[in-house]
């Protein structure tokens, strides 16, 4: 699923959560360096980092929010997976925000040891950041073969034939995710034409629209699941429910779906 914080299909998170990273492992070394030496430059330099490290996580945080908003599928297993990242994260920033007040003033013990736990989480966090991203694929750009470019819109939610595209816009075997409202529709081009079916996988709620058509079939892209897209019956597993699907008309070189 494409990112919507991307530069030319190049998602912007995960180009910009190194820096904390790296900044907030660094700020508790330095420190325990500190404690260990009792050298001073040390605690200063993991001031800085901490500063740092901060400052950047809040910065890598909204393309985060972007996406999550706007990429991560709605009801699925990578929104919850999503809103647990989320809230990891703030809260490790917050840890380190305290550490930070208390590092002049409290016992250097106590400094380190919440520089310790938000490391922790930080740990936490960017495993289920991995898994967002290896696993769900939130922020890649799928391509196979025939598949074209990443294809979205939105449409005004009104009852009767709605029209999505023009009967030129997509080849064979290609898609393109449709936002009816708050409503999710995936309208594909087939050998036999062109047809629509829901976006959401009823397995964990994968997005169809990311995963592959070919033949009539769509796949998955989280678990492998697939459907037949004219009838919207489950071919394989793991899914166990049919998928709706949605009368499409084809007028004046326009594409029209009936919701």
């Amino acid at each position: 699923m494409r990112s919507k914080a991307s530069i030319k299909g190049h998602p912007i998170h995960p180009i910009l959560i190194p820096f904390p990273i790296a900044f907030l492992i660094g700020t508790l070394l330095f420190d325990v360096l500190h404690l260990t030496s009792g050298n001073k430059s040390y605690w200063q330099t993991g001031e800085y980092l901490e500063i740092a490290g901060i400052v950047s996580a809040l910065i890598a945080a909204i393309p985060g929010v972007i996406d999550y908003f706007k990429t991560v599928p709605p009801n699925s297993s990578g929104k919850k997976r999503a809103v647990a990242h989320g809230l990891i994260n703030i809260s490790l920033v917050i840890v380190f925000a305290i550490a930070y007040v208390l590092r002049n003033n409290s016992p250097l013990a106590l400094v380190i040891g919440l520089e310790a736990i938000g490391v922790i989480m930080l740990f936490i966090s960017g495993w289920l950041g991995g898994t967002l991203a290896y696993r769900n694929q939130i922020g890649v750009d799928i391509r196979y073969a025939g598949a074209g470019k990443w294809n979205e819109t939105h449409v005004a939610d009104n009852k009767g034939l709605i029209e999505v595209a023009t009967t030129d816009e997509l080849k064979t075997d290609q898609m393109k995710l449709i936002h009816i409202g708050t409503k999710r529709i995936v309208l594909g081009k087939t050998d036999s034409g062109y047809l629509a079916f829901d976006d959401r996988c009823c397995h964990k709620g994968g997005s169809l629209a990311g995963g592959t058509m070919i033949c009539g079939t769509v796949q998955c892209p989280w678990h492998g699941s697939q459907f037949d897209c004219s009838t919207g019956i489950v071919k394989a597993g793991p899914a166990k429910e049919n998928i709706d699907v949605y009368p499409v008309k084809e007028s004046n070189g326009k594409i029209y779906i009936k919701y």
